[in-house]
């Protein structure tokens, strides 16, 4: 009977990728010569969840992978297509990774995330170190930050994964500040705290 049970246990699956917006956003006037195209490399996400589950805080010091509730894909695919889909928002462009170069200005973004925490009914939680870099470009730059952002979050798994989205759109508008100002050939800076 137990293993009927454990059998019948349905699988939930998520991502974190937000839904789209109703319409793209265009780039307006002023913003027509900042839009440039962008390349966000692979994102390294912690071995203690980078897993098919959910793995949630418990206490502490606990971790618990959620046997029903997963991923759609690795952890560090989901954040890096969310993240690619909110920066091509914000920076009204578009990723290409993948693409062959062709020596015009392009913005490489690299995200390393050394904690993803999540607590249900509490916080979901990014903190990761990232950098941007301005290729090709007539003034090159680059600028190395850190950002840890925290949202609260009502009880449930699909809270939980809201939060983590609502995260990475935060981590998606500091990144793009400061690509933004490459891009101008201004002077980038990290953000506060």
């Amino acid at each position: 009977v137990l293993l009927a049970a454990c059998a019948s246990t349905p699988l939930h699956y998520y991502t974190l990728v937000a839904p789209a917006a109703e319409a793209p956003l265009a780039p307006t006037d002023g913003m027509a010569g900042t839009a440039l195209p962008f390349e966000l490399l692979p994102v390294g996400v912690p071995a203690q969840v980078d897993q098919p589950q959910l793995v949630v805080r418990e206490g502490g010091q606990g971790m618990a992978p959620l046997g029903s509730e997963r991923w759609i894909a690795p952890l560090g695919d989901e954040v890096r297509s969310a993240l690619s889909a909110d920066l091509a928002r914000e920076l009204h462009s578009q990723d290409v990774s993948g693409m062959p170069g062709n020596d015009k200005p392009v913005l490489r973004i690299k995200l390393d995330l050394r904690r993803f925490d999540s607590a249900p009914g509490s916080y979901a939680l990014i903190e990761g170190a990232w950098s941007v870099r301005l290729l090709h470009g007539d003034h090159q730059g680059a600028l190395a930050c850190t950002s840890r952002i925290s949202e609260t979050v009502g009880p449930g798994y699909a809270a939980l994964v809201q939060g983590h989205q609502r995260a990475i759109g935060q981590l998606a508008g500091q990144i793009a500040a400061a690509a933004r100002a490459l891009g101008n050939g201004q002077a980038a800076v990290c953000p506060a705290g």
